[in-house]
């Protein structure tokens, strides 16, 4: 099964407020995070800037994101998952992949089970969520996006071909616009379609590697299994910086916001990492990532905000003169703290017991108990998660 939550941030929004329910609203400020089904009726879309998704639908309500909310709200659907099977695997915060083929003559069948669990989401955590069932991983993704918003979708072997084939190339895992673009040139649009032409034929279209991969799904041929108690490599946070141009002082200050945010969570996660990447979305919607590995992996605040303001200064002149709409940290690479091997402290930036005590304080007191002050009287924004706490098997 692929269990996905039904536009996440802002079902979350509506649950809390009445008076948004049944509303056109979208999570975010400058950059729309999550919309409802009734403003995406009306053309607003996730990453839309908010200027545009207002030009769409003026009577949008625009809400700030609350990542505590979210977050509480994703980790009792995920206790709902843990308690239908144990093989369960967490692809974000808002779905996962649950393997219930062992649990016929336990449970019921596969439809039995989705229906549970979707009544159970829906009366113990009040939100809705779709359900797509079938034989692969793949196939049970593309039923849940087919039977959204609120659907379960079940599609037998016997029938899954005629299921898959009618679909738009963009239903294949890895086809986007450019790779979509090609394959229309060639008269190609279907899933059908390509599962028609030969092996060779798609790979002289989209490369070797890409032409093999599109060739099996497009037989629904998917052996990969549901992958359980695997680690995260990487985590991070983005901040959206809205219509107004920003000094460099300015975005200096939410890159310290962002790292002090991911650096903690890395050490609440007792992970480590080496790979520190900056990305970057302009105003012309292209995007950009620059990257540095560190000779250490590591979790210090210090350590990690020296690479990224290296990373931020190195793109000064070109953000200067395009505007920035977006600013995000990845730290990557990682592992377990407890599994790397302690060096002498010679660099003095690196401060565990100077981040440990400020961490203790934050989680005493609130994260707003203590701060830099170089941000004091700034407000740099919600950051939001790119990826789940580090070391949390199901967010």
């Amino acid at each position: 099964m692929h269990a996905d939550l039904d536009a996440f941030y802002a079902s979350v929004e509506q649950r809390d407020n009445p008076r948004l329910r049944g509303k056109a609203m979208a999570v975010g400020g400058g950059v729309i995070l999550a919309a409802s089904y009734e403003a995406r009726a009306r053309g607003v879309r996730t990453a839309m800037n908010s200027r545009e998704a207002r030009r769409l639908c003026p009577d949008l309500i625009f809400v700030d994101p609350r990542i505590d909310a979210y977050t509480e709200a994703s980790r009792q659907v995920f206790a709902i998952f843990d308690n239908t099977t144990p093989l369960v695997e967490p692809i974000s915060v808002d779905e996962a992949f649950l393997d219930v083929s062992g649990l016929r003559r336990i449970t019921g069948t596969p439809t039995y089970i989705a229906t549970q669990l979707r009544e159970q989401v829906r009366a113990q955590v009040g939100l809705n969520i779709s359900v797509g069932v079938a034989r692969t991983k793949f196939l049970a993704k593309v039923a849940s996006g087919a039977c959204k918003p609120d659907g379960l979708l079940v599609v037998e072997p016997a029938g899954e071909l005629n299921f898959l084939h009618p679909l738009p190339v963009r239903a294949l895992w890895g086809v986007g616009a450019k790779t979509s673009a090609k394959l229309a040139e060639k008269g190609i649009t279907t899933v059908g379609e390509v599962a028609g032409i030969d092996l060779q034929t798609l790979c002289s279209l989209t490369g070797k590697a890409a032409g093999h991969k599109l060739h099996a799904l497009a037989h629904n041929r998917d052996q990969r299994q549901v992958v359980t108690g695997k680690r995260r490599s990487s985590v991070g946070s983005q901040r959206a910086l809205g219509s107004r141009t920003r000094t460099f002082e300015e975005l200096e200050a939410i890159l310290l916001g962002l790292v002090d945010g991911v650096s903690r969570r890395l050490r609440d996660g007792n992970r480590v990492g080496r790979t520190v990447t900056l990305r970057f979305r302009f105003g012309d919607f292209t995007r950009d990532t620059r990257s540095h590995t560190l000779p250490d992996a590591t979790a210090s605040t210090a350590v990690v905000l020296d690479a990224a303001r290296v990373l931020l200064r190195q793109r000064r002149d070109e953000i200067e003169s395009r505007k920035l709409t977006l600013l995000g940290l990845t730290i990557g690479n990682l592992c377990s703290a407890d599994a790397v091997q302690q060096s002498l402290p010679f660099d003095q930036r690196a401060s565990p017991q100077l981040d440990s005590a400020i961490d203790a304080l934050r989680d005493r007191f609130g994260t707003d108990s203590l701060g830099r002050a170089t941000l004091l009287g700034k407000s740099t924004g919600p950051a939001v998660p790119l990826l789940p706490d580090p070391g949390v098997q199901a967010p």
